[in-house]
């Protein structure tokens, strides 16, 4: 009967600490996705103020590149992939 009781137990004492982090992996989600649309925010903001002249300045293509390695490190998709490998063909102005 003891080894009943304590399995109950445990089951239900894992059942609240299941409870408590769904909502803080539920949040944490959420600000993934705000970081990650900030990012893509601000790589296309420097992307459409080049993308004329197909050149860039060197501390915008670095602060790019650093954009571009976090929002793939949060799991960002494709679509920056295409502008990333566009920017690097520009001339950059130092």
């Amino acid at each position: 009967m003891d080894m009943i009781a304590t399995v109950a137990t445990f089951t239900g004492e894992i059942a609240v600490i299941v409870g408590a982090l769904i909502p803080i992996i539920v949040w944490i989600r959420k600000i993934t996705a705000g970081q990650k649309c900030q990012l893509r925010s601000e790589m296309l903001r420097i992307y459409y103020h080049n993308k004329d002249d197909k050149k860039i300045r060197q501390y915008e293509y670095e602060n790019f590149a650093y954009l571009y390695e976090a929002y793939k490190a949060l799991k960002g998709n494709s679509f920056v992939d295409k502008i990333h490998d566009e920017i690097k063909k520009w001339e950059i102005i130092t």
